[in-house]
């Protein structure tokens, strides 16, 4: 029903335990970076960013849909789940999403270039965004606090979207210690089976340049 234009990275690891949570027929297309298929034309024919992940829905006129965080809204409507009805929660749940698309991504993306790809260690880079992370994991504890999950007591996309990208934190050089609601949130994510499957789908595509690159220890524990 719907094919997944993807690669073992945080934002394409959210579209598959979506996928893999609702419980979707899906058609997994491994996307090389490292060789450029995200380039392509007839990639950039479905994502002109050229970016992934990228769905296309066979059952909705081969309907595209790029964007990581579009994607899972549009998931969460077509199977109605994971995107609350209750207008209030399903609030909530898009606050958290874009916290994510807006904050949480970018930084840890920008503290994976300073801290583990950059050729020169330019110091006040590297702790200009790991501060920033650890920050937003502060921000994500106290929430995390007063709720079982982001949204409240339903769990939801935004659960999924911060959780693909916080568990990696090792590889941004970020600690969570001292962040126990955070760790808590974590495992419980992590003993879910949809999860610990839709983090695998894609490694098949692994390339020693993947951005989760030695941080094997986190994958599944």
């Amino acid at each position: 029903m719907i094919d997944v234009y993807s690669s073992a990275t945080p934002n394409g690891y959210k579209v598959t335990v979506m996928l893999e949570e609702v419980g979707a027929d899906y058609t997994l297309h491994p996307v090389n970076l490292s060789a450029g298929d995200q380039k392509t034309p007839a990639f950039l024919a479905m994502n002109p960013n050229g970016r992934i992940p990228v769905i296309v829905d066979r059952s909705n006129n081969n309907f595209s849909v790029f964007e990581s965080g579009a994607i899972m809204i549009y998931l969460g409507e077509k199977f109605g789940q994971l995107y609350p009805a209750d207008p209030d929660t399903r609030s909530r749940t898009l606050q958290w999403l874009m916290f994510q698309m807006g904050g949480v991504g970018p930084m840890m993306g920008q503290a994976n270039v300073f801290y583990r790809y950059f050729p020169e260690k330019i110091q006040p880079a590297i702790d200009r965004y790991q501060n920033e992370c650890r920050r937003l994991f502060a921000v994500l504890d106290s929430r995390l606090s007063a709720a079982e999950y982001l949204a409240g007591e339903e769990y939801t996309i935004a659960d999924i979207a911060n959780w693909c990208w916080v568990r990696t934190h090792n590889w941004s050089g970020v600690s969570v210690d001292g962040l126990p609601h955070l760790q808590r949130w974590l495992d419980a994510l992590y003993a879910r089976p949809a999860c610990q499957r839709g983090i695998r789908q894609p490694e098949r595509n692994r390339t020693p340049d993947d951005i989760v690159r030695g941080a094997q220890n986190i994958v599944v524990r």
